[in-house]
């Protein structure tokens, strides 16, 4: 049986969306292929974390209330991977950029809004292996969770809304430069977002205005939410609503940065004449 082709004008908008989005996400996830060292990256990064900062500085570290300094510390790992997250993608868009990929695509007859919306989506994928590498090499040096199904699951469903989030903002960044090396320039910048926080040590003993940024930081609310969630021991005795309402507070950020960047970022791979 011969199949028809539909011509895209009777497909419908939505229907090219779909479809483009698709084979961007494909065209994103075979970049695999050509980068091995990303792949390896992807498993050595975590590993070494929890090598370094829970074998040689966790012994040094105090936990409030008592606890394995593991179990405090891979909530904060998962979620300085996901504050991380944009900065893979920043340099990706970069890239593309200064080869004129991104012309390329804005070329073709495709739907405008594929090539971002698809982008995103093959991060998320990416992001995603990340995490499960992430929580199987604590799983294997002493971390657990202690809560229910649900509230597993919940927890890792923050931390993938969150990572989106950071994803679009790393999106939106990455079609406003024009070359790699800026890109490589900017992406330490979210080392203070995953500093400044509970990632690694209590904030109790932090200077009272320091503490109060670090209750406020968005990471530091996924951090919460994630030990609430999975019952890890650490958990915050600040009276800021962000400290009390952690699940509330990071699904609010996320939805802001989803909200924000976004319709930004397609607009700017709508617009730029790069």
């Amino acid at each position: 049986m011969t199949s028809i082709a539909v011509p895209r004008r009777e497909r419908g908008a939505l229907y090219d969306l779909f479809a483009d989005s698709a084979t961007m996400i494909l065209r994103n996830l075979l970049r695999f292929k050509h980068s091995p060292g990303e792949i390896i990256g992807t498993i050595m990064f975590p590993l070494s974390m929890i090598l370094i900062f829970g074998y040689i500085f966790g012994s040094a570290i105090p936990i409030p209330g008592g606890g394995n300094y593991r179990e405090f510390l891979m909530p904060g790992l998962f979620a300085m991977g996901a504050a991380a997250s944009f900065a893979g993608i920043m340099q990706k868009m970069a890239n593309d950029n200064q080869l004129g990929v991104m012309d390329r695509f804005r070329s073709m007859p495709a739907s405008r809004s594929a090539v971002p919306v698809g982008t995103s989506g093959a991060e998320l994928i990416n992001y995603t292996l990340g995490l499960v590498v992430t929580a199987l090499c604590g799983w294997a040096t002493g971390w657990t969770a202690h809560t229910g199904f649900w509230s597993v699951a919940a927890g890792f469903g923050v931390i993938l809304l969150f990572a989106f989030g950071m994803i679009w903002l790393g999106i939106f960044l990455g079609s406003l430069v024009r070359n790699v090396t800026t890109a490589e320039r900017l992406a330490p910048l979210f080392m203070p977002l995953t500093m400044i926080s509970n990632t690694f040590v209590p904030t109790g003993n932090m200077p009272a205005w320091l503490r109060a940024i670090a209750d406020w930081n968005p990471v530091s609310a996924l951090v919460e939410s994630c030990r609430v969630l999975f019952g890890n021991p650490g958990l915050s005795s600040s009276t800021a609503w962000s400290m009390q309402h952690p699940v509330a507070t990071i699904l609010l950020w996320s939805i802001a940065l989803i909200a924000v960047f976004a319709p930004l970022s397609v607009r700017r791979f709508q617009k730029m004449n790069l």
